[in-house]
C-alpha cells in the first residue's frame, strides 16, 4: 500500500471511530505497528508536564487511540529527549507530539519523523522546522507582555525602579519568547529599568536556586535588596527564586512575577510572596496536540498556530473559581493518582 493509500484507510477507519493498524510496503512509508499516538514533553517531574499528560490522555481515551508518554527525566537533557523521539519513529505510530527542549537540537529528529510521514505536532515550544503539521502552544510572547506590563504598574510610583530577569535556559524557545514579552511591555515604563537580564537559572529547582542566590548576593548591599521587581519565566526558575528570596528574608519586599502553577507557588502567592504568576492551560495543550493530529488523521481541518491560553493571576484573583481551575489541573484523575 502506497502512503497515500494508507493515509486515505487510516482516515476512514478513524471515520467510523476506531484507528486500525495497516499495513504498508513502501520503505517511505513503513507499516504502522502500533495504534498508538507519542507524546514527548520536556520533562516528566514538574506539575505543568503532568497536566499536559492528563490532557493527552483525556483525548486518547475519547478518541479512542493509545498514547504512549515519554520525556527526559531532566529539562536538559536533549540527547535522551531526542531518542525518545526515534524510538517512536523507528516503532511507526501513527502521530507525535513533541516539546522540543531545543529549538534547533531536535530538528533532525523532526525531519526523519517527517521522512517517515508519520504527522508531527509541535507543542509548548516550537520548532525551527517546517516539518510539522501544527505548533500547539501558549503565545509566550503575550504571556510575558502581560507579566511586563503588570510589574510595570506595581512599580509605577517608584522613581528609578530597577528589575530583574532570571531566565530559565538556552534554545528553549518558549521561555525566550516569554522573556522577550517582558522586555518589550516593561520597556514602555520610562522609570523602570533592567538591570540583569543574562542569568539562567537552568533545568531544576535547584540549578534555578543557586542562579538566585548569585543574582540576589550581587544585587544587595548593607542597606538591602537593591531590586524592586523580579521576573521568572516557568515553574523551575519561579520556585528557586522563591527559596531565595525567602532565605534572604526579601519574599514579599522585592515585587515578584512568575510563569506557570504549583501548589508552591498558590501558596506563596497567598502569603504575598508572589504578586502574580501567568498560567497556561496545559491540560488543554495536551489535548489538543493529540487532538490535532487526530483531525489530521480523519482529514480535516488543521491549524498551523493553536493558541491554548495564558492568563496573568494576581494575588488577589486566587480563590475566583475560574482562576482556581486554571491553578489546580485535575490531573491526577486522569493519571489515576
Amino acid at each position: 500500500m502506497s502512503c497515500s493509500g494508507w493515509l486515505q484507510r487510516a482516515r476512514t477507519v478513524a471515520t467510523a471511530g476506531v484507528f486500525a493498524v495497516a499495513v504498508g510496503t513502501s520503505m517511505s512509508c513503513p507499516k504502522r505497528q502500533l495504534n498508538a499516538i507519542a507524546v514527548v514533553p520536556k520533562g516528566t517531574t514538574h506539575e505543568f508536564w503532568k497536566s499536559v499528560h492528563a490532557g493527552a490522555k483525556r483525548a486518547g481515551e475519547e478518541l479512542r487511540v493509545q498514547i504512549l508518554w515519554k520525556g527526559p527525566l531532566r529539562e536538559d537533557d536533549r540527547e535522551q529527549q531526542i531518542q525518545a523521539v526515534e524510538t517512536f519513529a523507528n516503532l511507526n505510530v501513527i502521530g507525535i507530539a513533541l516539546a522540543p527542549l531545543d529549538s534547533k537540537a531536535l530538528v533532525p529528529a523532526a525531519r526523519e519523523v517527517a521522512r517517515r510521514h508519520i504527522p508531527l505536532v509541535i507543542f509548548d515550544s516550537d520548532l525551527a522546522s517546517d516539518d510539522k503539521i501544527s505548533y500547539v502552544a501558549t503565545d509566550n510572547l503575550q504571556g510575558g507582555q502581560l507579566a511586563g506590563q503588570y510589574m510595570g504598574q506595581l512599580l509605577a510610583g517608584q522613581v528609578n525602579a530597577r528589575v530583574a530577569i532570571l531566565r530559565y535556559q538556552e534554545g528553549s524557545d518558549s521561555t525566550n519568547q516569554r522573556e522577550q514579552g517582558f522586555l518589550d511591555a516593561i520597556a514602555a515604563f520610562p522609570n523602570v529599568k533592567v538591570v540583569s537580564s543574562n542569568q539562567y537559572g537552568g533545568a531544576t529547582t535547584e540549578t534555578a536556586f543557586k542562579a538566585s542566590e548569585n543574582l540576589l548576593a550581587a544585587e544587595t548591599t548593607a542597606a538591602g535588596a537593591t531590586l524592586q521587581g523580579i521576573f521568572c519565566p516557568n515553574e523551575s526558575t519561579a520556585f528557586g527564586m522563591l527559596r531565595a528570596l525567602e532565605d534572604h528574608r526579601l519574599a514579599g519586599k522585592v515585587r515578584f512575577i512568575g510563569f506557570d502553577t504549583s501548589e508552591k507557588i498558590v501558596v506563596a502567592l497567598r502569603q504575598g510572596h508572589m504578586d502574580a504568576t501567568v498560567v497556561q492551560d496545559p491540560m488543554r495543550m495536551g489535548y489538543l496536540a493529540v487532538k490535532t493530529i487526530v483531525d489530521h488523521l480523519r482529514g480535516g481541518v488543521v491549524q498551523k498556530r493553536v493558541d491554548t491560553g495564558a492568563t496573568l493571576v494576581r494575588r488577589e484573583e486566587i480563590d475566583d473559581p475560574k482562576i482556581n481551575a486554571l491553578l489546580f489541573p485535575d490531573y491526577k484523575k486522569w493519571l489515576k493518582e
